[in-house]
Order: structure tokens, then C-alpha cells, then sequence
């Protein structure tokens, strides 16, 4: 069984109350879930906050929440105590980014296709991308990964470098595919990948995959072709609804 956990804080520095905040008459949270509990591949989804109102707000729609601690540093530490205090036999947890009101279901069924031998160990999205601007930006990451879609280096810049052509040109040469940050983990091992200290990949480009790939944590890579927009400030809330078509 899969748990489907949808962390969710109010505290934002660039968006306070972020997850409350209305998309064409929805708030992002409750949009989130309803986009999720139609995954099939899910066997229950919980939102793990640690705010009243975002609790309230989720139970007022039928929702159903977890409250978890103030201190996490990050979802993942988030989706590891949202586990223990939701109960049950699950196999896997997938990490539902809760700033993504227009998600597909079917994008996290893609995801849990690749669980289903029960061998994986972490798994995350990504997407074949050759637009340039989207690739130069710092903020995308970008992933490189072996013949079984593994990765093997997730990075800020554009990976890998194309030698004897100048960069505007390296995506015409090169299928590059940027990271989207859905993850699945191994219920056995989301204890321990919590535990781990900050590794020096993670220091040097901000990225917490980083440290589970550098203490030999194995990342199964799923592709898809649907695209994400995560909505950060909110001026974002606008330009989502442009590309979703004011659903």
C-alpha cells in the first residue's frame, strides 16, 4: 500500500499562508487534494501540517490531517512523523508537493509505477526538457541518470556539459530532463534518510536529494511528460491560471 502525504506549512517567507490562499475559488490546499485522492495508485492521503488553520481548513472539506511538529527543516522529515502517527501497513510514502494545485493524478501513478517490485528505495519525477531559458535557470534542477533511469547527479546547472558546442545549442544535442519534486520513499528506509547528516553536494547546491545519493541511496527516476507550476509567491497565482486555462 501506498500513503499519499501532502505536507503543507503556513510560514513562508516569499508567500505566508500560502496553502490557504484562494485559486479561482479553491484554496491551494484543498485543490492539492482533490487532484491527489484521484491518483489510483494511492491507498490514503493525509496532509501533514503543523498550523490550526490549515487543519481546520482541511477537515472543513472532508479532508483528513496530521499535525506534525514546527522544527521539521523539510517535508521529507515532515512525511517521516506524518507516517508514524497516521498508522498502517504501507510499503511506500509519496511526498505530494502541496504548492501545486493543478498536479495530475496521473503524474504520481507514474511514480508509483516504478515501486511496485517493493526493491526500490527512493524514487522522484522527471521530465525530458528542451527549452533553453528553462534549462539556464538556477532554479531548475536538472538530473542525469544511467541506462535503468537511476540518477546519478542531480545539479543547479545544466548537466551534462556538451563539449565543441557553445551552451545555447547543448539541448539540440543532448536530451536533458529537468527534476519535479515528487518523491516516493520505502516506509523502511524514510527513517533513515532523516537521520542523515548534511553532506557537502547538499551544502554546496541546496539540494536534499544530494545527500541521500552521496551516502549510496539508490534514486529511481520515473519520466513524465506533464509539466508541473508550483506557485512560490503570489504573483505566481496568476500566471498558473494562465497556463491551466482559469480552471
Amino acid at each position: 500500500m501506498i500513503l499519499g502525504i501532502i505536507p503543507s506549512r503556513y510560514a513562508s517567507t516569499r508567500f505566508p499562508g500560502k496553502p490557504l490562499a484562494d485559486i479561482n475559488g479553491k484554496t491551494m490546499i484543498q485543490r492539492v487534494y482533490e487532484q491527489a485522492i484521484q491518483a489510483t495508485s494511492l491507498s490514503k492521503v493525509v496532509v501533514a501540517t503543523d498550523d490550526e488553520r490549515i487543519a481546520k481548513h482541511v477537515l472543513s472539506f472532508g479532508g483528513e490531517v496530521v499535525m506534525t511538529s514546527t522544527e521539521h527543516p523539510s517535508g521529507t522529515d515532515r512525511c517521516w512523523e506524518a507516517l508514524q502517527k497516521t498508522g498502517g501497513d504501507y510499503s511506500y510514502v509519496i511526498n505530494i508537493q502541496g504548492d501545486e494545485p493543478f498536479i495530475e493524478p496521473s503524474q504520481i501513478d507514474t511514480l508509483a509505477a516504478v515501486l511496485q517490485d517493493g526493491d526500490t528505495q527512493l524514487a522522484t519525477l522527471v521530465i525530458p526538457t528542451n527549452n533553453y531559458d528553462v534549462l539556464a535557470d538556477m532554479s531548475n534542477v536538472k538530473v542525469v541518470m544511467n541506462e535503468r533511469n537511476e540518477a546519478l547527479y542531480f545539479s543547479r546547472m545544466m548537466i551534462p556539459y556538451v563539449k565543441g558546442a557553445p551552451q545555447q545549442e547543448w539541448h539540440k544535442q543532448f536530451t536533458y530532463h529537468r527534476h519535479i519534486g515528487m518523491y516516493a520513499y520505502r516506509t523502511d528506509l524514510l527513517e533513515q534518510i532523516c537521520k542523515l547528516p548534511i553532506g557537502t553536494l547538499e551544502k554546496a547546491e541546496s539540494l536534499e536529494q544530494l545527500r541521500w545519493l552521496q551516502a549510496g541511496y539508490t534514486i529511481q527516476c520515473a519520466i513524465t511528460n506533464y509539466d508541473c507550476h508550483s506557485i512560490d509567491n503570489p504573483e505566481d497565482v496568476e500566471k498558473v491560471l494562465r497556463l491551466m486555462g482559469g480552471a
